[in-house]
């Protein structure tokens, strides 16, 4: 690792708009050259954004399969640790070194890009293009999600006003409606109210899109015939006697793999540096996967050299579900894992600032301070251990902010080292590829090593178990204390089947413990299960642990009150 003599004296960069309304932009059909993807592959939605024919994932199953690398971050701080952007940077940086590299992302969802957290193209030089497009609509696929869950909704309800022929008890129905947008006064509300033709009355609610089953059901699904099945087997409630109500019962999962057709082909768009970018689907990192789809995997691995992906908030969360979820659906295996960290990041998990969101940052946050670094240095070594526990080989990315200090980076590489990660310092942000080339040399070492990845379970252990075995293995927790709804649900689901699902645990990502209270590596402490759910569709049971907000709501001063249109018809304000 090389570090710097001092702190980085680099001017200040044009925002990130700026920075991608200035790139020039290369033909699609330029992007992919080489890839084994052809003109026929791609149906253009304007000049930069096209879909991918899921036929693709059949057409390159003979190339050779590309390094597959994942990348995470320590427990998420409010100053954002750069996932995206070195995701975009290390594609970028592989690239420049001659390798033919991809990267497959999230799409962002318009609640964050409207509310606090803003857009997630990445930044600086490392972005994906066109921005506005990445952050604003795409291609629709959000609207269509969100329309087959609201059909599914309505149907529902239908079936509750024409006389309840199944039988669904009421008061278990859990699928609630969905809308792209923070808004919080949606979280609960009654339907039906009104004449008698208006309905039966019935409190019900809204999540975010991303929050719906629809959304992780497209991003596992690895066909259309594997979407359709999957859309059938949505659990919407129970009858009077228990049982499972279905999508496939209402007859509405027909309807709704109509809507989600075209939504199942991935999206390609480009780097600033012109490397491929398959954009699709984005499930909440909260209740859900938190990664990006599978069929957009299972391209982007037969497309060149690297393929590279991220996965949401941290180690203990997107990445667990990478391995136990996704890897069990799509059958790749990653070569290696590069955990993401900042200098502010560790100093804010050592529990001595304050931070509050739209506030000025601590003067003591920007002083050089290597005491303050290895004060919060428990959560990088946990969320290493983490990853070493999958079988992976893991490099620590020190996302590099000007404000850095040499002896700051040197804490982070000692710490890092030590625990048996390599450990690198990217400045993509500010140079693009070019400045990812120690994270590239470091990336490339750790695939040579590359092992066989594990599982933190086994499919045939009890649902208790496997809850039991992320909560101590994953998380550091002594064990797990269910409540007795929770016990009764996990016995429920495994009399209907469901106990060879894997799990999920929704949690707060502000902690690797269930705690948000509690920074760095916690210890000593239990996993309070309230309530588990089963999202049939998805194949997964989830734990909830803590309570989860499905629907975000809006800062006093939300993004959207600086986004606009100028006088020359562009978009201003967007970040």
């Amino acid at each position: 690792m090389t570090t710097t003599s001092g702190p980085s004296t680099t001017a200040a960069l044009p925002t990130d708009l700026e920075i991608a309304r200035a790139a020039r932009l290369r033909p699609l059909e330029e992007v992919v050259e080489g890839t084994g993807l052809t003109p026929e592959h791609l149906e253009p939605y304007g000049r930069h954004v096209a879909k991918i024919s899921t036929s693709a994932a059949v057409d390159l199953a003979d190339r050779p399969q590309a390094r597959y690398v994942l990348v995470t971050a320590i427990t998420p701080t409010p100053l954002g640790e750069g996932k995206t952007t070195t995701a975009v940077g290390l594609a970028q940086g592989l690239a420049l070194r001659g390798h033919r590299a991809a990267v497959a992302l999230r799409q962002p969802s318009m609640g964050p890009t409207f509310g606090i957290k803003g857009g997630a193209a990445g930044g600086g030089y490392s972005q994906v293009v066109p921005m506005e497009s990445m952050n604003l609509h795409l291609t629709g696929d959000f609207h269509a999600v969100t329309a087959a869950h609201n059909l599914l909704a309505a149907m529902v309800d239908n079936h509750l006003h024409f006389g309840n022929e199944l039988g669904i008890e009421p008061h278990s129905v859990a699928w609630r409606r969905v809308l792209d947008v923070n808004d919080r006064a949606l979280r609960n509300i009654v339907v039906g109210l009104g004449a008698k033709v208006d309905g039966v009355p019935r409190q019900a609610g809204f999540d975010i899109t991303a929050a719906s089953e629809v959304m992780v059901i497209l991003s596992l699904a690895t066909d259309l015939h594997d979407l359709r099945q999957r859309l059938g087997r949505i659990v919407v409630g129970y009858s009077y006697d228990g049982e499972p109500v279905t999508a496939e019962q209402l007859k509405a999962a027909g309807a709704m793999t109509v809507i989600l057709k075209d939504a199942l082909a991935p999206n390609l768009l480009q780097t600033l540096e012109g490397t491929p970018a398959l954009v699709h689907t984005g499930p909440f990192g909260n209740i859900a996967t938190g990664n990006s789809s599978v069929i957009a995997d299972l391209i982007g691995a037969r497309m060149g050299d690297y393929l590279v992906t991220e996965a949401g908030f941290g180690s203990d969360m997107g990445a667990e579900r990478f391995f136990d979820v996704k890897c069990r659906v799509s059958g790749l295996r990653p070569d290696v894992a590069v955990l993401v960290t900042t200098v502010r990041a560790l100093k804010a998990h050592s529990g001595r600032f304050t931070i509050k969101p739209g506030h000025p940052l601590p003067d003591g946050l920007l002083a050089e301070s290597p005491d303050d670094v290895r004060a919060g240095a428990s959560n990088l070594e946990h969320h290493i251990e983490i990853l070493q526990s999958f079988g992976v080989s893991p490099v620590v990315a020190i996302n590099a902010f000007p404000g850095d200090h040499a002896s700051e980076h040197e804490v982070i590489a000692e710490i890092a080292e030590k625990a048996g990660a390599r450990v690198a310092v990217t400045r993509h942000v500010a140079e693009g590829g070019r400045g990812a080339q120690e994270l590239v040399d470091a990336v490339e070492a750790a695939a040579e090593d590359a092992t066989q990845p594990r599982f933190a379970y086994d499919l045939d252990e009890p649902l208790v178990d496997k809850i039991t075995d992320v909560a101590r293995d994953v998380y550091g927790a002594t064990g797990i204390d269910l409540s007795p709804a929770a016990r009764a649900g996990l016995e429920q689901f495994e009399r209907l089947g469901y106990g060879g699902f894997p799990v999920v645990i929704a949690k707060t990502h502000l902690s690797i413990s269930s705690d948000p209270s509690l920074l760095g590596a916690p210890r000593g402490w239990r996993m309070p299960v309230r309530e588990v759910r089963a999202a049939v569709g998805a194949g997964y049971v989830y734990a909830i642990a803590g309570d989860m907000r499905t629907m975000p709501g809006l800062s006093q001063h939300p993004a959207a009150e600086r986004i606009d249109i100028d006088e020359h018809g562009e978009i201003v304000g967007l970040s």
